[in-house]
């Protein structure tokens, strides 16, 4: 086990518990997130779901490394599909970094579970 990914996964779950929590909670700004990129509350609330989970996974992954592996793979996927979903909507670039940058995050954590 490295410490770059210790930091990683602790850093990636205390990004990703508050904002999926938020999805899921339905919270206002998340309510008007969603309706900015045109998606409705409820698929707002999985992918609120999919980010705890992951992050669960993250932590998961510290005492079992395919498990976070996975777990960085689907982050990765789902912080992709946000840079993407903002892209697309016409959002500029500097909207889709933080959707990015966790995605790289996330493909740092997966490739160090690998090299293990």
């Amino acid at each position: 086990m490295r410490t770059a990914q210790v930091v990683i996964a602790v850093v990636l779950a205390l990004v990703f518990v508050p904002l999926g929590s938020a999805k899921i909670a339905a919270v206002p700004v998340m309510r008007q997130a969603a309706a900015h990129l045109g998606r409705s509350p409820g698929l707002y609330r999985v992918v609120g779901t999919l980010e705890v989970v992951g992050a669960a996974g993250l932590l998961a992954g510290l005492a079992r490394g395919p498990v976070g592996a996975a777990a960085a793979t689907g982050l990765a996927g789902l912080m992709a599909a946000a840079a993407m979903a903002h892209l697309r909507h016409g959002d500029p670039p500097a909207r889709a970094l933080p959707a990015a940058a966790l995605a790289l995050a996330a493909v740092a954590y997966a490739t160090l579970s690998a090299t293990v």
